[in-house]
């Protein structure tokens, strides 16, 4: 199992965001709404072995956001995984401070996997992170 694996809170989330979006489910709320956050590349995609994850990561999946306050390099860092849980690289550090406040005040915000494309060895992955308020 990946050390990244998505708790059982994480896959019960993306389930049911992942069966709203499509149609087939709901949450609690009638009034619940997915609100737009912002538009990124995910940071660190050549840190982890993309060659091989790359073919399991379709357009439009949805990503898991996971806050790693202990992170040494930044306090505010949040890594971005697939949904079987594989570390895919992380929110960049100049877009990550009001995404991470969030995320600390208990929200609940995702991503879906917008575009990606091969850049030499490099794979550019862009994202929509989106907020789930109830």
């Amino acid at each position: 199992m990946s050390e990244f694996a998505l708790t059982p809170v994480e896959q019960q989330q993306l389930a049911q965001l992942h069966a709203h979006l499509m149609g087939g489910g709901s949450l609690a709320s009638p009034f619940a709404k997915e609100i737009f956050l912002i538009e990124t590349h995910v940071a660190g995609t050549s840190h982890v072995p993309i060659r091989e994850i790359e073919p399991t990561l379709a357009e439009g999946a949805m990503l898991v956001l996971r806050r790693e306050p202990e992170n040494a390099h930044d306090e505010l860092a949040i890594l971005i995984l697939s949904g079987d849980g594989r570390k895919i690289g992380y929110v960049p550090r100049d877009r990550n401070e009001i995404l991470a406040r969030l995320m600390d005040a208990g929200k609940l915000l995702f991503a879906h996997l917008e575009r990606k494309e091969w850049k030499g060895d490099w794979l550019r992955v862009s994202a929509r992170v989106f907020l789930r308020e109830i």
